[in-house]
């Protein structure tokens, strides 16, 4: 009795995206290849170009495997009512992602390669950029309607400010990412925020 092609195909699959961000961790990106890559997963590289067209897009799929998907239909961001506090903890729990050793060389090499991948952009933007941004405009509009922010606050721009200066830190490394870090930038981003 033979396996079944499906499951077989999905086996394979899951292979390749934990080949990619294991290899990615351990010799960087630059080094990462599509050989490396399906030789850690037992794979021929036909397989990996026949659902993949780049390392970049094999590295954005294991972190969006690594995240479930990506945001559900049932994503949301906390609201408590304290829109500080429900800032503050998913930015928390941002600074512990993006202190982790495992995940930072990964997503470091995945950020890089989207500034140089119109396709990978576009394909970022789509499948986890936009769906993140609508959730974070979800929570602030309503903290706008009740009466938290002002009432013409652009919420996209809101969310730059939010999120921007972390990430930005992150990226070149420009200081600590603490939790207190986190706290002094949403209490001065929210304090410009209430009109």
């Amino acid at each position: 009795m033979t396996a079944n092609p499906a499951r077989r195909s999905e086996t394979s699959r899951q292979a390749i995206l934990t080949a990619a961000f294991d290899l990615v961790g351990e010799v960087g990106y630059a080094k990462l290849s599509i050989e490396g890559i399906a030789a850690r997963a037992g794979v021929g590289k036909q397989t990996i170009y026949r659902w993949w067209p780049s390392k970049g897009a094999v590295l954005f799929d294991a972190f969006l495997a690594l995240m479930g998907g990506g945001p559900g239909d049932d994503a949301a961001l906390p609201d408590t009512g304290d829109l500080a506090a429900d800032l503050k903890a998913v930015l928390y729990a941002t600074v512990d992602e993006l202190n982790e050793p495992r995940f930072d060389e990964p997503m470091r090499a995945l950020n890089t390669e989207i500034i140089h991948d119109a396709e990978l952009a576009a394909a970022y933007a789509e499948r986890l950029d936009q769906p993140m941004r609508e959730l974070k405009r979800k929570r602030l509009r309503a903290a706008q309607e009740a009466g938290q922010l002002a009432a013409d606050l652009d919420l996209d721009l809101a969310i730059d400010l939010l999120w921007g200066p972390l990430l930005n830190r992150w990226m070149q490394r420009g200081g600590p990412l603490t939790h207190e870090y986190v706290s002094a930038l949403v209490d001065t981003a929210l304090n410009g925020m209430r009109g």
